[in-house]
C-alpha cells in the first residue's frame, strides 16, 4: 500500500511520515508513506492515496481532479496533524482507502 502526503514544499510533514512508519511497524503493515510538495502530485499517481495537509487544504479539488477518481484524497484532520498523531492519520488514512474500494 502507499500513501502519498503532500503539504506547501514537502518538509512539514517529514516527521508524521516517521510517525505514521512506526505505526504502521507497530501493526504490521506493509505500507509506503512519502511526503511531497503538492506540486509534485502528479509524478507519484501510483499511490493508494493522496493526504493533504491542513496548510494546503485549498488544493483539494484540483488535486482530484488530477487524479481523476482514481484513489482517495483526504484532507488530513487538523488536530491530528497538529499533534503529529501518526497512529490516526494512518487509521483515517485506511479507512478512506477501505470505503473508495467499496
Amino acid at each position: 500500500m502507499k500513501i502519498m502526503l503532500c503539504c506547501a514544499a514537502g518538509m512539514s510533514t517529514s516527521l508524521l511520515v516517521t510517525k505514521m512508519e512506526k505505526a504502521a511497524a507497530a501493526k504490521e503493515l506493509d505500507v509506503e508513506i512519502w511526503a511531497n510538495p503538492v506540486s509534485e502530485a502528479k509524478d507519484h499517481l501510483d499511490a493508494d492515496i493522496i493526504l493533504l495537509g491542513p496548510q494546503i487544504r485549498y488544493a483539494e479539488k484540483s488535486v482530484k481532479e488530477l487524479v481523476d477518481g482514481k484513489m482517495p484524497v483526504q484532507n488530513i484532520d487538523m488536530r491530528s496533524y497538529g499533534r503529529m498523531d501518526g497512529e490516526k492519520v494512518l487509521s483515517d488514512a485506511l479507512k478512506a482507502i477501505e470505503d473508495f474500494k467499496k
